[in-house]
């Protein structure tokens, strides 16, 4: 693999929200890996259907917020984010497959998936990307399992809540923000990943949640350093490799700010993903600096 794949496109790019840049981040961030030269091809995700969505949520719910009836995650009846949502989850399953497909990785530089349940959203989430990936693969016969490894700051509720409802067993989710909040537990926590990733083993494929609000300095965060987090990634995609499973990543939660209203802490943070991404799993892994 010369390069990794990205999957992005520009409608799944929607104006600043608020408190959360998740609607407009994808942008920035894959620009921020281009100019940085890191070895990354950018593939133009299709966007999923109605009933591919209905897999994870309920039908009436997935009507309601894409014809605007219903408030998104954000809080809002926004028609510009709604418009947006087909193509955050498509970005995911488009990464999933492909990850399947090249048996390594891939990316869906998308957020806002995790407190996102059956019939409702939260928490700048709307729809499940994460959910409606596996279940997607799952019904077309693609998977037998799948794990889902949630290592944003915050409870991935969601993702529970429709596993629980569609009384769904063939996926393993772990989902850091049960139990690790607290700087006196980031060595606990990084000696944990590989256990984590072990449990996997037997999947077929790992979805990877590299949230950047864990970090020290972001407002809704804060235990873990820039170096602690790109530690994370790093042993994440070397168990995986060392497990063989093939691995899709997004981004998740980060809102930190500069004082212009920059997120240049956020990008720095998912840069630092790429970073390892590329170093584990690029052809071109000995030109990727690691500075």
């Amino acid at each position: 693999m010369n390069r990794i794949p990205v999957f992005f496109r520009p409608e799944l790019v929607a104006p600043d929200q608020g408190a959360s840049p998740s609607a407009h981040k994808p942008a920035q961030v894959v620009a921020d890996w281009q100019a940085h030269g890191l070895p990354i091809e950018v593939i133009a995700p299709p966007p999923v259907t109605r009933a591919q969505l209905a897999l994870a949520h309920d039908g009436a719910y997935v009507d309601s917020v894409l014809d605007c009836r219903e408030p998104n995650g954000f809080g809002n009846n926004s028609p510009a984010v709604a418009a947006t949502l087909p193509y955050t989850s498509g970005a995911m399953l488009a990464a999933a497959r492909r990850a399947l497909a090249n048996r390594r990785v891939a990316v869906a530089p998308v957020s806002g998936f995790h407190h996102a349940g059956l019939n409702h959203g939260g928490g700048y989430c709307t729809f499940n990307g994460l959910m409606v990936a596996a279940c997607v693969l799952h019904e077309e016969g693609l998977v037998e399992r799948v794990g889902i490894i949630d290592f944003d700051q915050h409870y991935g509720n969601g993702t529970d809540d429709i596993i629980s409802r569609r009384h769904i067993r063939w996926i393993e989710h772990c989902t850091a923000g049960l139990k690790w909040h607290r700087p006196t537990q980031a060595a606990e926590f990084l000696d944990h990943i590989a256990d984590v990733v072990a449990r996997m083993c037997d999947c077929d494929l790992i979805l990877y949640q590299a949230g950047a609000d864990p970090h020290v300095d972001d407002p809704l965060g804060g235990w873990l350093t820039t170096e602690q987090l790109r530690e994370r990634d790093r042993r994440v995609f070397a168990a995986a490799a060392e497990w063989q499973v093939p691995v899709a990543w997004n981004l998740a939660g980060g809102y930190q700010r500069t004082e212009d209203g920059g997120i240049g802490p956020v990008l720095q943070i998912h840069r630092n993903t790429m970073l390892e991404c590329a170093a584990r799993f690029s052809e071109r892994s000995s030109d990727v600096c690691l500075s």
